[in-house]
């Protein structure tokens, strides 16, 4: 084969790759073949078509921990190990209470005793560390918490 039979050779092929690449979006073509977007879906439309709606993000358990120990240390003037010990427990608490509202096998009744069940518990772990003083703003505080929440409920039903 001489050298020009290999140039006419090398740029058919050359042209036909390149034809058969533009029909589906892969060339630099004006985009309106089969996967350019004109006719059809393209490779960007169907690669956005498998991916799943994500969950929302979880809130890590440390961070609620932090949330409700920054409420809790100046109200009921918590020690350090008292801050530790207290954040440890209600640590535990969450997890746990997350574990039993994943749980599939357990009706909404079931779920709920069970939490209830769980926050006795915390209380009573939690008077464990404190003192007479501190458990007695520490019920307050809860009570007014509950208060709060029953106002909350008062008020989005009047507003319906």
């Amino acid at each position: 084969m001489n050298k020009t039979q290999f140039i006419f050779v090398l740029a058919f092929i050359l042209v036909s790759f390149n034809t058969a690449f533009a029909q589906y979006g892969y060339g630099n073509g004006y985009g309106n073949g089969y996967g350019g977007g004109g006719y059809g879906m393209g490779r960007n439309s169907m690669s956005q078509m498998d991916q799943t709606p994500s969950k929302p993000k979880e809130i890590p358990v440390e961070v609620t921990v932090a949330k409700i120990m920054e409420k809790l240390k100046p109200e009921l003037n918590l020690d350090e190990l008292q801050t530790i010990a207290i954040g440890n427990v209600y640590t535990d608490i969450i997890k746990s209470q997350t574990a039993i509202m994943k749980d599939e096998k357990l009706g909404q009744t079931e779920k709920s005793n069970e939490i209830k069940a769980l926050f006795e518990v915390n209380e009573r772990k939690v008077n464990e560390y404190l003192s007479e003083e501190q458990k007695i703003k520490y019920k307050a505080l809860k009570e007014d918490r509950g208060n709060d929440k029953k106002e909350k409920k008062k008020k989005s039903k009047k507003e319906e």
